[in-house]
């Protein structure tokens, strides 16, 4: 519990700052409840000086990813440091020689187990409040790290959007032309239990949507389990977008949310006994959500079928009052999304990078 609460106290001043649902971060830990454990060794270290605790980072090594991509490195996360050179030192030092007593020559973080836990240092954007999705430190953490000789070896950059009341013109068009095309639809469910069937094609989709990309681990199927029962209890019907073909295969789909931001700051990381009551009125009245995950299958990908999905969000969250939609951390290579709101002036307003140190024999 020390290491889970070390960041409350660390940022306990900082508005910008979103703690986790503690119960969420104990859970990552079990490997009841985190089946990566069963293919991940990882160790966590808590820093003292004079008494107190003033650091704390995990390190990894997925066995997964070593044995399917053939990447062999220490992952670190959950690495928050007080300013002071010392600390982090220290606290990179435990990461090095894990590495070194499993034969690994490389380390890299922040990030988690696998590829939708959160990942990445916050480099721009420190005026801006988090998310519940995103990583969130102090501007000299990444001062530190490069400090120590750490090099920048993955980008992330996050958008805002200005919710609009009516879509443009061309894309209303442009989704009824690709509907029609390819005899696509876009689903309409009634009851959050409609959307369970199409769930575990979701994931699927995800693989389909990201296998290119170098670092993409497939999901394994307990995984799409722990996932499914994990966010699909609190994911409302309306923030659920799916299109299918004349099959009524998916083809792609995209999950927004409300903000949590303000709630869990509210309620300080606990649902109980009054943190559930924060995390309602979230969904009920919210002018931002959050752009969670997107899907679509490579065989219609650049063929407009976003255009579909934008609508369908649009004509969904407008009735709430959403007026701002914030996207999740996509990695700078990955144009294609990033192309997805090209139609609604983004602004780029965080980035986030991982760090890497090559160690030398």
């Amino acid at each position: 519990m020390d290491f889970l609460k070390f960041p409350m106290e660390l940022y306990k001043n900082d508005p910008n700052y979103v703690p986790p649902l503690i119960e969420e971060e104990r859970n990552i830990w079990k490997k009841k409840e985190n089946p990566a454990l069963s293919y991940s060794e990882a160790k966590q270290f808590l820093a003292y000086k004079n008494g107190k605790i003033v650091g704390r980072i995990a390190v990894l090594i997925n066995r997964k990813e070593e044995k399917e991509l053939g990447i062999g490195k220490v992952r670190f996360g959950w690495l928050d440091f007080v300013d002071d050179a010392e600390v982090s030192q220290a606290l990179m030092n435990e990461a090095i020689k894990f590495a070194q007593e499993n034969q690994m020559r490389k380390i890299e973080g922040p990030m988690g187990f696998t590829n939708l836990d959160k990942a990445g240092m916050l480099t721009f954007g420190f005026d801006k409040l988090a998310t519940m999705i995103g990583l969130y430190n102090y501007d000299y953490y990444p001062k530190h790290l490069e400090n120590l000789g750490f090099v920048k070896e993955k980008e992330w950059v996050e958008f805002e959007l200005q919710f609009p009341e009516i879509l443009p013109e061309k894309v209303e068009k442009f989704s009824s032309l690709i509907a029609q095309k390819y005899k696509l639809r876009t689903l309409k469910f009634r009851h959050k239990k409609e959307i369970l069937p199409y769930v575990e094609s979701m994931f699927k989709l995800l693989d389909e949507t990201y296998k290119h990309l170098s670092t993409y681990t497939p999901l394994s199927a307990e995984q799409i389990k722990t996932y499914k029962e994990k966010y699909f209890g609190f994911i409302a019907k309306d923030y659920i977008t799916c299109v299918a073909d004349e099959n009524n295969d998916l083809v792609a789909f995209a999950i927004t949310m409300p903000s949590y931001s303000a709630a869990l700051q509210k309620s300080k990381g606990k649902l109980f006994p009054f943190g559930w009551w924060y995390f309602l009125q979230a969904g009920k009245r919210n002018d931002r959500a959050n752009f969670y995950l997107i899907g679509i299958h490579p065989d219609y990908q650049r063929r407009g079928v976003t255009s579909m999905i934008f609508k369908a969000i649009q004509e969904n969250l407008k009735t709430k009052g959403i007026k701002y939609l914030e996207t999740n951390p996509e990695l700078e290579e990955n144009k294609s999304v990033q192309l997805l709101w090209q139609e609604y002036h983004p602004v780029n307003h965080k980035r986030r990078r991982t760090y890497s140190l090559e160690i030398k024999k």
